[in-house]
């Protein structure tokens, strides 16, 4: 390898260095006016996040009356089973195409169903940590009892006999 390979090499491995240092993710946070406050809380308001057909998000906020909640018209379910809760500001998914938001207990049961859950592999897991740990035998009582007398007659026989 010749020296201008070496120092292109160490040029690029700093350049990459540099542009992961300047890449720091950014923490989602709800647009400031579509969070719900304390007092429209009590209101039943909750924040909407409707999903478009092309990906688009949008959000607004909706007074759920009648367990449903009016989004372009037409009337979209809004039961406690569809709202969930992001840094204590109630929040329901829609998708645009659909009349029933996204609900949580049935996606889990649908992948509890598919096997694509992660409950069984982190239950798996742990299962072979704690197998993996029980391999090591631990010292048994009688050993460290034994091996304590044992230091205490060398030190009593050498304060008896006076150090030699």
């Amino acid at each position: 390898m010749t020296l201008e390979e070496r120092i292109d090499e160490k040029i690029n491995a700093k350049l990459k260095e540099q542009e992961e240092k300047k890449l720091k993710k950014k923490k989602f946070n709800i647009p400031f006016w579509k969070r719900v406050n304390t007092g429209k809380k009590k209101q039943n308001y909750v924040t909407v996040m409707k999903i478009n057909e092309n990906g688009q998000i949008k959000f607004d906020v909706r007074k759920i009356e009648g367990q449903t909640i009016m989004e372009d018209k037409i009337p979209r379910l809004a039961t406690t089973q569809y709202v969930m809760y992001y840094k204590k500001n109630p929040i329901i998914i829609l998708p645009s195409w659909s009349v029933e938001p996204f609900n949580p207990a049935e996606n889990l049961e649908k992948s509890m169903k598919d096997g694509s859950n992660v409950k069984g592999f982190a239950i798996l897991l742990e299962k072979m940590k704690k197998e993996q740990l029980e391999s090591k035998k631990p010292i048994s009582g009688m050993l460290k009892i034994g091996l304590g007398l044992a230091l205490a007659a060398i030190i009593g026989y050498a304060f008896i006999s006076g150090g030699i």
